[in-house]
């Protein structure tokens, strides 16, 4: 394997076609598909689903995309740290973040890195929790933040945050509103305790916009409800995030939520419900997870300092509704 046969590699799963990729490498498509051939075999794995209409990448070819595109800046790094000076620190580093999480994070944390170390560089994992532990355990991040995990063998885990779960959706028959317990103060986002609430058992008789199973809130969801007693009233099940969202936002259900993916602007609204969940809460932790029997490493705890910097921040404006630990 070579850095030549993953940047090809890297151009056809971003042109998604390897007539395409092998004009943007001014190669030809059979030598450019030998080179994929090749690699395939290296690896013992298949990379991409080929058809009439082009390739996608399988599970291993998306993991090998991340992972070669860090290897790729590594060796461009190197070259250039050659080239001039060293200027403070300077390195990779791989995050792994739960997705919901990432949204609010990610921005102030990479910005205020570029500002304080611009000779860092980040790469990002954002994936569903399950799949940020298991980017953990394999040793493909440096640190990751993980949901509900204070311990797992192989990483040292640090608390990180906490946060509530809240129901939310367009009230748009009233019929959430009389359960509520209200609270007017709730309307200015900045009033971090004066939310409206909801009993878990009312919450659960609304229609429900919920992802399956595999999910983290969903699993914590089905286990209050079972210790209640309670069946929940599923009105529609789906796994992507953008098909429930524009459900909800349409009105056809409600959703229970995290606190760091609220999204107060609707507040404007009236008909917009945002409770926190009561009887019982539903909290959700975070730890902070890096590598066991590994050297200190300044640049990863550089991150990890403007990692807990920027919580901290957050957490004090009022921008994100969790408690530091």
């Amino acid at each position: 394997m070579d850095l030549r046969a993953l940047r090809y590699f890297i151009t056809v799963l971003e042109a998604g076609s390897l007539s395409r990729a092998a004009a943007l490498l001014y190669v030809a498509q059979p030598a450019l598909t030998a080179q994929i051939k090749k690699l395939e075999s290296e690896l013992g794995a298949q990379l991409f689903e080929r058809s009439h209409a082009g390739v996608t990448p399988t599970p291993a070819g998306m993991q090998l995309y991340h992972d070669a595109r860090r290897l790729l800046s590594d060796a461009a790094a190197l070259r250039e740290r050659f080239q001039r000076p060293t200027q403070g620190l300077e390195g990779s580093v791989t995050l792994a973040v739960p997705s919901l999480l990432s949204s609010l994070l990610m921005g102030p944390v990479l910005k205020q890195l570029k500002l304080r170390h611009p000779f860092v560089r980040v790469f990002v994992l954002d994936d569903l929790s399950l799949m940020v532990k298991k980017t953990m355990l394999d040793r493909r991040a440096d640190v990751g933040i993980m949901v509900d995990t204070p311990t797992l063998e192989g990483l040292v885990c640090e608390p990180l945050a906490s946060e509530s779960i809240f129901l939310c959706g367009f009230d748009v028959n009233g019929i959430a509103a009389p359960l509520l317990k209200r609270r007017r103060a709730a309307r200015k986002a900045t009033a971090r305790r004066g939310r409206d609430e909801i009993t878990f058992a009312r919450a659960a008789q609304l229609p429900l916009v919920l992802q399956s199973r595999r999910f983290s809130i969903r699993q914590a969801v089905e286990q209050a409800a079972s210790e209640l007693g309670i069946e929940l009233n599923v009105a529609y099940e789906h796994d992507s995030a953008r098909v429930l969202r524009s459900l909800y936002q349409a009105g056809a259900g409600f959703t229970f939520t995290p606190a760091c993916a609220l999204d107060d602007s609707a507040l404007a609204d009236e008909r917009w419900i945002c409770a926190r969940v009561t009887q019982p809460q539903l909290p959700r932790s975070y730890t902070l997870a890096t590598l066991a029997n590994r050297p200190a490493d300044p640049v990863v705890q550089a991150v990890i300092d403007v990692l807990r910097e920027e919580i901290a921040r957050m957490v004090g404006q009022g921008l994100w509704d969790a408690d530091l630990p």
